[in-house]
């Protein structure tokens, strides 16, 4: 009998990784001889690389990069997933905001630069798909450093071309940028899949630059200056609609992604779903048990719990859900394929004991959830 626990991180806590391990050894312990099969998931975001190289049994590479500012290096890991075809990015290892101490941030000084080179070295091994989540971004360059590191030419309003070769652009510069070749040679490069979950467009009141820059560190005339800028840049590229869902993501890398690379934008866990053939794996199964930190009615707009629930449904699988906590709202996942829905907590507990025992709760909390199914599929 096959069970699957295909969970999420529990943030700031676990990984989706060891969440997985916990609910297997949860099971075992109840029954032995059982089959389970640790599919550990994502939504595109922090933890989408191990988990995809985890859920795939792939490999882990590792590059010195250019970080979010120009002038300074990081060591970021990619993936190569178990099918050897397909790889996985994360932006925020390269050009995220948690590389930058408070006083650094500034979106007029970051650059995706070190995230185009890491789509290059992963394109130089060989993949026929690169799968590139953009959460987490200390930028608002619209994915010129990204393009630059890949080969884009731009050319500036003094005359001056930037190339893969020159310094980083950032975003104090895609206001001077008067043409832009685009990545050369694109048609060599891998198709390329961008998990985004937001539907922002790339320039507004609801745009890159309003409302994620000040996060970023802009000031509201900064603010203003980034979303001139990120308008302009669109009339170079006629072709790509800045009001294209997801263009404005990651501080309008998803326009980039679009404009230079031709890429496509798809939600998060639709991507990792996929790369990890969870609806293959659901196939046979007895029961899958999926989870997070926290289970309430913001898990309804697409987060990973009630996707796996959907797909269970799809696969005709019950769908039970461990959480760190349960709020309000859960009650529509009924429709949407989860079966049911259980804190890990068995007791009343502090936040700081939750956590820090948080293995040990969900293993038994997975232990007791087999135990009470088989004891109803024995009545």
């Amino acid at each position: 009998m096959k069970v699957v626990a295909a969970p999420d991180k529990f943030k700031g806590c676990l990984s989706a990784v060891v969440v997985a391990h916990a609910i297997a050894a949860g099971l075992r312990s109840a029954d032995p001889a059982l089959e389970i099969d640790q599919c550990p998931m994502a939504d595109g975001g922090e933890g989408t690389v191990a988990t995809l190289v985890a859920a795939t049994a792939g490999r882990i590479e590792r590059r010195t990069v250019t970080g979010p500012l120009p002038g300074t290096t990081v060591e970021a890991d990619f993936g190569i997933l178990g099918d050897h075809k397909t790889a996985v990015v994360e932006m925020a290892s390269a050009s995220g905001l948690a590389l930058l101490r408070p006083e650094q941030r500034n979106p007029l000084r970051t650059t995706t630069y070190g995230t185009g080179e890491l789509l290059a070295a992963a394109a130089k091994l060989g993949v026929e798909k690169i799968i590139l989540g953009i959460g987490g971004s200390a930028t608002n360059d619209a994915g010129v450093g990204c393009a630059q590191a890949c080969g884009a030419v731009f050319t500036l309003n003094d005359g001056a071309r930037r190339t893969m070769h020159d310094p980083p652009l950032t975003g104090a510069e895609v206001e001077r940028i008067t043409r832009g070749t685009g990545c050369q040679p694109v048609s060599s490069f891998p198709r390329i899949e961008v998990a985004c979950d937001v539907t922002n467009p790339l320039f507004g009141p609801a745009g890159a630059a309003r409302i994620f820059s000040p996060q970023k560190g802009a000031t509201p005339e900064q603010v203003d200056h980034l979303d001139r800028a990120l308008h302009r840049l669109s009339t170079l590229f006629p072709h790509t609609d800045p009001a294209t869902p997801g263009a404005g993501a990651a501080g309008g890398l998803g326009f980039g992604m679009l404009a230079f690379f031709g890429a496509t934008l798809r939600p998060g866990f639709q991507i990792v779903a996929e790369a990890a053939r969870l609806p293959a794996r659901l196939s046979g199964a007895a029961l899958c048990i999926t989870g997070e930190g926290r289970l309430d009615a913001q898990s309804l707009a697409g987060k990973t719990a009630i996707g796996v629930a959907r797909l269970c449904k799809a696969a005709g699988v019950p769908c039970v859900a461990l959480a760190g906590s349960i709020g309000d709202g859960v009650e529509p996942a009924l429709a949407q394929g989860l079966t049911a829905w259980f804190s890990i907590c068995d007791r009343p507990i502090s936040i700081e004991a939750a956590m820090q025992n948080a293995p040990r709760l969900l293993t038994t909390a997975a232990a007791n959830v087999w135990r009470t199914a088989r004891a109803i599929d024995r009545s």
